[in-house]
C-alpha cells in the first residue's frame, strides 16, 4: 500500500469522528434495580460453539491460574478510590465484573463468587447464587439485601458512592479500577481476598505474556487494521472499542492498528455504516459472549451491514475471542494478546 493512500485513509477515518456517537461508558437507563436479582439467562453464556466457515476462535489456552490457597485474613489493603478497607471475611463475594471474577477464578476461589453481574462471561459468574445489573444508580440497600461478606467492584465511576454507602453499613468494599494495567488488577484482587503472594505470581507471569506479545508485534511487518465490535455499549446499540477500552490497548499492544483508537473516540461507541465502509478493517474481532448477543453470524452482519464491504468482510476475517481475554483487562490478558500477536502477525502482506 503506498504512503499517499494510507495518508488519505488516516484522514479519512480522522473525520470519522463527526459520526461516532461516544457513550463514555454510560449504563442503560432501564438497568434492573439492584434490590432486584435475577437469573441470568443461560442462552448467553459465553461457549466456544461452532463458528461459520472461515471465522476463527482465537484464544489463548495458558491463563495462568493457581490452586489450594491458604488465605490470610483479615487483611488490610488499600481501595483504588482511596479508602483503607479491611477485609475479615472473603466467602460471599459481590463482585462488579468479569474482570475481578476472572482473577478469584485464577486463585481457586471461583465457589466465593456469591453474586455477580447478568451476562457474565466467567463461569464462576454464571454459577453465582444470585445475579443482577450493576449500574450507576446501583443501591446500597439491593447490595445489603444480597448479605455478601465482600463487595468487589471494578469501576471507580459506576461503584465509588456505592462502595463508600456499604462501609458506612458495616460491609467491607474493595473498588479495583477497570482501567489499570491487568497485572496490577491481578495483584490487588489478590490482595483483598489475602494470597498476596500468589496475585503477584500470577501478575508476573500475565506480565510476561504480555511483553512477549509486544516482542512478535515489535517484529512483525503486518500491523492489520482491526475493528473490535460490541453488542452493547451506547445505550444498548453496537458499538466500536476505542480509545481506553481495554481491548483497544490490547490491539495495539499486539501489533494492530485499533480503528476506534485511530478515530479518536473513547470508550465504547457508534460507528455509522458509513464509517465502517471508510475505516477499512482488515480484520474483524467480536467475542463469544458478544457474538451471542448479537443473534450470531445473522445479528452481526445486520449490525453493520456494511463490514462485508470492507477488507475484513470481503476475507470473511472473523475473529471469535473470550470475553477475559479481549473485553477485560484481567489475568487473561497475556494470554489473549499473546494469541491475537501471532494471528495477526501471521497474515499477509496488504
Amino acid at each position: 500500500m503506498s504512503n499517499s493512500l494510507i495518508a488519505r485513509r488516516n484522514l479519512l477515518v480522522l473525520a470519522l469522528a463527526a459520526a461516532l456517537t461516544a457513550c463514555g461508558g454510560k449504563p442503560a437507563e432501564t438497568a434492573a434495580p439492584a434490590d432486584a436479582p435475577q437469573v441470568a439467562d443461560a442462552a448467553n453464556a459465553s461457549s466456544p460453539s461452532a463458528l461459520p466457515d472461515g471465522w476463527q476462535h482465537l484464544a489463548g489456552t495458558d491463563v495462568p491460574s493457581s490452586a489450594n490457597l491458604t488465605p490470610v485474613l483479615p487483611v488490610t489493603v488499600v481501595s483504588d478510590d482511596g479508602e483503607q478497607v479491611t477485609v475479615k471475611d472473603a466467602s460471599r463475594i459481590v463482585a462488579g465484573g468479569d474482570d475481578v471474577i476472572a482473577v478469584i477464578e485464577a486463585l481457586g476461589m471461583g465457589g466465593q463468587v456469591y453474586a455477580a453481574p447478568l451476562r457474565s462471561a466467567t463461569e464462576a459468574g454464571r454459577n453465582a447464587p444470585k445475579q443482577f445489573l450493576f449500574n450507576r444508580t446501583t443501591g446500597v440497600e439491593g447490595v445489603l439485601s444480597l448479605e455478601g461478606t465482600l463487595f468487589l467492584g471494578n469501576s471507580l465511576r459506576r461503584h465509588t458512592e456505592l462502595a463508600k454507602k456499604l462501609r458506612g453499613a458495616g460491609e467491607a468494599a474493595v473498588v479495583i479500577d477497570d482501567l489499570q494495567p491487568a497485572p496490577d488488577k491481578v495483584r490487588k484482587v489478590a490482595a483483598a481476598l489475602g494470597v498476596a503472594a500468589a496475585g503477584d505470581a500470577l501478575a508476573a507471569q500475565v506480565q510476561a505474556q504480555l511483553d512477549e506479545a509486544a516482542r512478535i508485534a515489535a517484529a512483525s511487518r503486518v500491523h492489520p487494521r482491526v475493528i473490535h465490535l460490541s453488542a452493547t455499549g451506547a445505550g444498548g446499540a453496537p458499538t466500536v472499542a476505542g480509545a481506553d477500552s481495554a481491548s483497544g490497548t490490547l490491539i495495539a499492544l499486539a501489533g494492530g492498528v485499533n480503528i476506534g483508537t485511530e478515530a479518536g473516540v473513547a470508550n465504547y461507541s457508534a460507528l455509522s455504516n458509513e464509517g465502517v465502509v471508510a475505516a477499512a478493517p482488515e480484520v474483524i474481532l467480536v467475542t463469544e459472549n458478544d457474538l451471542q448477543l448479537f443473534g450470531g453470524e445473522a445479528g452481526l452482519w445486520k449490525a453493520y451491514p456494511t463490514l462485508k464491504q470492507t477488507p475484513a468482510g470481503a476475507a470473511n476475517r472473523v475473529w471469535v475471542m473470550p470475553d477475559v481475554q479481549l473485553k477485560a483487562a484481567s489475568v487473561g490478558s497475556g494470554s489473549g494478546a499473546l494469541a491475537l500477536a501471532k494471528a495477526l502477525a501471521a497474515l499477509p502482506s496488504p
